[in-house]
């Protein structure tokens, strides 16, 4: 009987389980409490995509769909023990470095690069810190920064530096 309730609980404490839940109660807080209470509606807005609101609440929205994702992940298919994580402690300090210098180069030069180089190249680093076995995935490390850059600069109206130094 012991040996059932040790192994039915630890189908479902694990560390998707419990990320998700950490990141379900912050979407709902964020939906429900901080966009409410702290983003002012615009008396007269034509489009509703226009209010100050609607980014906030769909950005919450996917946020508490993820993590209702990585719950169900996490009590249908709990992660299992790698093999090969066990000799991965001597590659923490590179893993850690690499992280590091990714977020570097896109805090750093995402004025001097401009919003999609630096976003290329911090990706590619993030990519490189976590050991990816299919090169073309590296495609993604290039589609992804530019996409969202230009979903930011040509759907969204934000404005993103083309970089100084092309200039």
């Amino acid at each position: 009987m012991i040996e059932a309730a040790t192994t039915s609980r630890s189908r479902w404490v694990n560390i998707n389980t419990l990320l998700g839940v950490f990141w379900l109660v912050a979407a709902l807080v964020f939906l429900f409490y901080l966009v409410p209470n702290h983003i002012d509606e615009a008396p007269m807005v034509d489009n509703p995509m226009q209010s100050p609101r609607w980014l906030p609440s769909v950005a919450g929205w996917l946020v508490a769909a993820l993590s209702l994702a990585l719950i169900l992940e996490g009590c249908l298919r709990p992660p299992q023990p790698d093999q090969s994580e066990a000799g991965s402690e001597s590659a923490a300090p590179r893993r850690w470095l690499l992280m590091l210098a990714g977020l570097g180069a896109y805090w750093l030069l995402f004025e001097p690069l401009g919003a999609i180089a630096a976003g290329i190249l911090g990706t590619l680093l993030l990519f490189a810190a976590h050991p990816v076995r299919k090169p073309w995935l590296y495609l993604l490390a290039i589609a992804l920064p530019w996409l969202v850059s230009l979903l930011f600069i040509h759907v969204l109206n934000v404005p993103l530096p083309s970089g100084t130094l092309w200039d």
